[in-house]
């Protein structure tokens, strides 16, 4: 009987939804359903927002059905925002509809940023200060990162530039937390601080966009240290390791008990799950993101050691971190309790090396050279922490001169949040800010970020003042050169100077010579680098030397290049470019070309019509072929 009134009632539901006013029929027909048959028919989805503000307005009991603490509401905020609904305990009284407006403004707020960046930023790099507004937003940031999220997840190869600056704000967004969170765990006693959790900050930060926690990443571990226990189990089957509850802090003092818990963890972490040190790819970042660890079972010295550490802990044995020169380790003390020990009342583990317990004169085996006492000793969670951030900050400096220096700023950043006056650091930071042209968007008579670090520095280290200078110097001359700047060069193709340009912007090219695809986001009718990159290009060596059309290129391994015409042509089988700047300059990919978004429009007014008219051409020449 009630599925048949469910049945009766969702054939009444369509026309509620779309008529303003119910006719009265209507309306009697489902008042008159039973409580939770109006409600569940109300929960169903077949009504939008707009629907349930107006079935509410109709009578005593449909408003008292859909008050704003009830099911119907909270429906509604769950089917139009499902990622959100982690943030709620069931036991919390909220106001649904009061949410669900927070979130819907919260909503409009976020696109009508977004909207804005290409018109701000289209010409530079996001500057340092470029945030200011999102950080005075009202309401809560969750909401705001959650409509980022959404206008990311937006289907189709529309919206990219859309996408492209809703991705750097919530880059912004969620490394500010990051770092905030980072600096509060760096202000905690030792005792209390952990290093998985320290870890994973660094993993957070130069992952953003990532879904990475420590509960997540916890239970990771937890799966393993079961298998470690399940393995334990069959060495001793009444070893207390086996009776530790889930975030118990006990350790074991007994050596040979805790030599059965490392035997066990060696068997389940390098023979079963097939864990070990990446040799053939060390120099690469993942080797040192907890998450990554995880997913590829590989990493280098200090990660691996890391998670090694973790799990013996919480089984019982007391393994302490040693920051060993060129191969970070672990100690396990051999010695007894209370008494004096030296490095020699220790054996060192080797987490990269499968485990291997090592004695002193084995670790220096290990690197090739004697070191004193001192280095074999145990070290902080801060420490470690500046080795890792030491080891990405090395990485960043291996990147590409065509690349963001992302890795590169990502990891200063961490390391000056730790060690905030580190002049080396800091000059590094100014010169890299500089490099790329970060600048404040508002009046240049502001004092610019790169001017507050050469002060910071020029405060800690006198000595540094030429190297302050220099670059004090070609700040006030960038800012002098943007004063001057009135505007955006304007290229017409169809102007005499243009005539052999023969690509226009938007257009999947292939590199005759190098075979990588590429999309054209600019050009100029004749070479317009410098005369010493000319010379290290060898450009001369061309048919057509310099004196040719040059195109400005974004290239699908991510950098973007300047290559000339003569090494250019279409790509009959035109694909997406996969580049993170993609969508700085293009609004649309249509299968065939990109379209230009309005700021890059603005510059080349007239190559989208040629963009048609080539795509055109060469399809119709296609089709004759085939014929």
């Amino acid at each position: 009987m009630a599925a048949a009134a469910v049945d009766s009632a969702m054939e009444v539901v369509p026309a509620l939804a779309e008529e303003a006013a119910p006719e009265a029929a209507g309306l009697s027909c489902l008042v008159n359903l039973p409580g939770e048959v109006l409600e569940y028919i109300l929960c169903s989805g077949a009504l939008t927002a707009a629907d349930i503000g107006r079935v509410s307005s109709t009578c005593r009991r449909l408003r008292e059905l859909c008050q704003s603490s009830g099911k119907v509401w909270k429906e509604q905020f769950r089917v139009r925002w499902p990622s959100l609904m982690k943030h709620y305990s069931p036991t919390d009284y909220v106001n649904w509809l009061e949410e669900y407006k927070v979130r819907q403004k919260a909503g409009l707020e976020a696109r009508k940023i977004v909207a804005s960046f290409s018109k701000r930023f289209f010409s530079e790099h996001v500057p340092c200060n470029g945030f200011s507004d999102i950080e005075n937003l009202e309401g809560p940031e969750i909401f705001f990162e959650d409509e980022l999220v959404c206008i990311l997840n937006m289907e189709g190869r529309k919206a990219l530039t859309w996408k492209y600056y809703a991705k750097k704000i919530l880059y912004y967004l969620r490394q500010q937390k990051i770092l905030n969170n980072l600096k509060a765990f760096l202000q905690q006693p030792d005792d209390y601080e952990s290093y998985l959790e320290g870890a994973i900050y660094i993993d957070q930060y130069c992952n953003p966009l990532s879904d990475i926690s420590l509960k997540d990443i916890q239970a990771q571990i937890d799966s393993i240290v079961e298998l470690v226990c399940k393995t334990l189990r069959g060495i001793n089957s009444r070893h207390p390791s086996l009776a530790f509850k889930a975030g118990e802090s006990s350790m074991i003092m007994e050596i040979e008990l805790q030599s059965q818990v490392l035997d066990a963890m060696n068997y389940v972490l390098y023979d079963q799950l097939k864990f070990k040190g990446n040799r053939m790819d060390y120099y690469n970042a993942l080797n040192l993101y907890m998450h990554q660890v995880l997913i590829r079972r590989t990493g280098i010295p200090i990660s691996m050691s890391l998670l090694y550490l973790t799990i013996a802990r919480q089984l019982g044995v007391p393994l302490e971190p040693v920051n060993f020169p060129s191969h970070f380790l672990l100690r396990w003390c051999q010695g007894a309790e209370g008494a004096t020990l030296d490095i020699f009342d220790y054996i060192y583990i080797d987490a990269f090396g499968k485990g291997k317990q090592l004695t002193v004169k084995e670790c220096e085996y290990l690197i090739g050279q004697h070191v004193t006492a001192a280095l074999y000793g145990v070290v902080n969670v801060k420490k470690v922490l500046q080795r890792m951030v030491g080891n990405l900050l090395s990485l960043g400096k291996r990147e590409g001169i065509d690349q963001s220096y992302q890795l590169l700023r990502d990891s200063l950043d961490l390391y000056l949040a730790m060690y905030p006056d580190q002049v080396q650091l800091l000059l590094l930071q100014a010169r890299l800010y500089f490099h790329l042209g970060i600048w404040p968007e508002k009046s240049f008579c502001l004092v610019l970020k790169v001017l507050d670090i050469l002060q910071h520095i020029q405060t800690l280290d006198p000595g540094q003042h030429g190297a302050v200078g220099y670059l004090v110097q070609h700040t006030l001359e960038h800012i002098e050169r943007k004063k001057e700047e009135v505007g955006v060069e304007v290229k017409l193709r169809s102007h005499e100077k243009h005539r052999d340009v023969c690509y226009s912007i938007g257009l999947i090219m292939k590199h005759k010579r190098y075979g990588y695809n590429c999309v054209i986001y600019g050009w100029d009718p004749t070479c317009m680098m410098g005369h010493e990159w000319i010379r290290n290009m060898n450009v001369h060596s061309l048919p057509h030397g310099h004196h040719q059309p040059f195109y400005n290129v974004l290239v699908e391994d991510g950098s973007c290049r300047y290559a000339a015409q003569e090494n250019l042509e279409y790509n009959v089988e035109p694909q997406e470019i996969s580049h993170p700047d993609v969508g700085r300059y293009f609004s649309e990919f249509t299968g065939t070309h990109y379209i230009p978004n309005a700021e890059l429009e603005i510059r080349y007014p007239e190559d989208l019509e040629s963009v048609y008219e080539t795509v055109q051409n060469i399809y119709s020449a296609k089709k004759e072929d085939v014929e």
